[in-house]
């Protein structure tokens, strides 16, 4: 017979553990049997000792089967079913074009996305910025949205991974959230659920990602890249810059904006595109619409280019309760924040480094984020035409336009703004992309 602490003193004294044994530990966070302190003991000795490649993939594939597991075969599905997922950053809002692009190019995206934590933005939060649109559908809905519009961005429902809920939210609170091992097995396991053949993985690094050193960037890419594939997921990573705001806004309607412009063919920040591109890419090379990315990114383009992809994004919103002319009238729909002024900068110069964390954190204080799971935010405030890295900021061209419920909130945020984005210091310029991994 099994104990709990028995695995548990294994794994704190650095032997490997069986396939049968976290199988154990993981039915038993389930259903109970395991308490929160065990599961606490168990995170720490992991976090200490680690797990090598074969016990990572036995916990990813024991979380993955803790609850439902999607079968997309009864619907018949023409194309490869495929998504992508990012580790987190500032402005990241690729995921809002990019499932649309990717659908456009004959696969499909059934997304499980989060809401944001910290100073990073939430998928799930910039879609709830649209009247109506359902994050948490039933499953027969995000079934038939899939295959009619070819994706569907939604939240994890209490069925899928159960186990990596509880898992978390002790690991949270237990200063164990920094493990490359059981960061893989809490993201893979939530994306192996959703039935997929094929996954790109963003995972950032720079002043605004959780893997802030490219080493530690390389370390969890590497490790999910291996896992992923060992457990039947062809899988691929790409490393990207998060040294500066992904796009010119942050903010959860602001960015929603900022995506459906694109959609819509208007201007659209190099890095954001470049990125979704890379990504999107990456996506019809692994699900086999593309032979190389070079060809995958021209597939990518021209979907975006020709409208479909704004087409099957629409579809997607009506078909989760959404507006029928968001991309007519977004404007109409996502809400405005009562305040909007511009941030001007102490001294005049070109933009040297930005804290990119500070200025999430600046979202935070307006209200447009939140410190804990279940805070509630302001889906209308945010920042817009933030500026770059290698740009001039003067008493003419602001550091960005605050938008924020109140003087007192945009006056806050600006006094954060001015202390993260600097004109003097080493600047952390380099491309967008910097790594892939496959």
């Amino acid at each position: 017979m099994m104990l709990p602490q028995e695995i548990i003193r294994k794994k704190r004294d650095a032997q490997r553990l069986t396939p049968a044994e976290i199988e154990f530990l993981v039915d038993g966070i389930v259903s109970g049997a395991v308490t929160e302190g065990q599961i606490a003991a168990f995170a720490m000795a992991v976090f200490f000792r680690g797990m090598d490649m074969t016990e990572r993939v036995a916990l990813t594939r024991a979380m993955m089967s803790s609850g439902t597991v999607l079968d997309w075969a009864p619907l018949q599905l023409d194309g490869p079913i495929l998504d992508k997922h990012s580790t987190g950053g500032v402005g990241d809002k690729t995921s809002l074009i990019l499932g649309p692009i990717v659908a456009a190019c004959g696969c499909y995206v059934p997304m499980i996305s989060g809401r944001g934590l910290g100073h990073t933005g939430g998928t799930l939060d910039k879609f709830d910025a649209i009247p109506g649109y359902r994050t948490a559908p039933d499953l027969d809905t995000f079934r038939r949205v899939v295959k009619e519009a070819g994706c569907a961005i939604i939240g994890q429902t209490a069925d899928l991974a159960p186990a990596d809920r509880r898992f978390y939210a002790i690991r949270d609170v237990t200063a164990t959230v920094e493990s490359i091992p059981l960061i893989t097995a809490s993201i893979l396991s939530k994306k192996l659920a959703a039935g997929l053949q094929g996954l790109v993985m963003d995972v950032k690094t720079g002043s605004g990602a959780f893997a802030a050193e490219l080493k530690m960037a390389r370390e969890l890419a590497d490790s999910i890249v291996r896992v992923a594939n060992s457990a039947g997921v062809k899988t691929s990573a790409l490393i990207t810059d998060m040294n500066q705001v992904l796009g010119r806004t942050a903010g959860n309607a602001l960015e929603m904006l900022e995506s459906i412009q694109c959609l819509n063919g208007e201007a659209t920040d190099r890095r954001l595109l470049d990125v979704t591109l890379a990504l999107s890419a990456e996506l019809l090379v692994i699900g086999g619409k593309a032979e190389d990315a070079g060809q995958g990114r021209r597939l990518a383009e021209r979907a975006l280019e020709s409208g479909r992809a704004a087409e099957h994004f629409q579809r997607m919103v009506v078909g989760l309760g959404g507006p029928a002319d968001i991309l007519i009238q977004p404007s109409k729909y996502l809400g405005k924040a009562p305040v909007i002024k511009p941030c001007f900068a102490e001294e005049a110069g070109t933009v040297r480094v930005m804290d990119t964390r500070a200025v999430g954190m600046a979202v935070v204080a307006l209200g447009g984020g939140r410190t804990r799971p279940g805070d509630s935010i302001d889906h209308r405030v945010g920042l817009t035409d933030i500026v770059g890295l290698g740009e001039e900021i003067s008493g003419e061209r602001p550091i960005a336009m605050v938008h924020a419920a109140d003087d007192a909130g945009a006056e806050a945020a600006m006094a954060r703004l001015r202390r993260a984005i600097r004109v003097t210091g080493e600047s952390r310029t380099g491309p967008v992309v910097i790594e892939e991994l496959r």
